[in-house]
């Protein structure tokens, strides 16, 4: 008991406990689904053929997107969900701009029964920022 009465224990005990909540804090936020960076995203859609699904409007799509996105608006998901995949336990890549469309869309995607619905971690922003290609009009960026 004289462990607790000491008071550079305490304080220790109290840093200990705030630096892991500030670790733990991110996660608790976004509810537990972290996205993918731009180098899981990739392996996810080399590696287990992924459907990367750009939820940005048509005209920002065509400015440059991710190879092999298909295009489907986030106000129209909802009506196309059933379209994405033929096979619902294929993983889902969802991709907006900045990655937040992308996570209120993965609800919707999941309550459609896909088993597995990804999220492009800082959206189109940070696949750019990582220096990876991006498709425009037809051709590489």
């Amino acid at each position: 008991m004289t462990f607790f009465s000491n008071y550079i224990n305490l304080v220790l005990i109290a840093i200990a406990l705030i630096s892991g909540g500030m670790l733990l804090w991110p996660t608790l936020r976004r509810g537990g689904s972290a996205g993918l960076s731009a180098a899981e995203a990739t392996q996810i859609i080399n590696r287990r053929n992924a459907v990367v699904v750009d939820l940005r409007p048509a005209a920002e799509f065509a400015n440059g997107h991710l190879p092999s996105a298909r295009q489907i608006e986030f106000a129209e998901l909802q009506a196309k969900v059933a379209q994405l995949a033929k096979n619902r336990s294929n993983p889902v890549l969802l991709v907006c701009q900045t990655g937040q469309q992308s996570r209120k869309a993965r609800r919707v995607v999941k309550e459609a029964g896909y088993e597995e619905v990804h999220v492009l971690e800082g959206g189109l922003n940070a696949w750019q920022q990582a220096g990876m290609p991006v498709v425009k009009h037809g051709g590489s960026k």
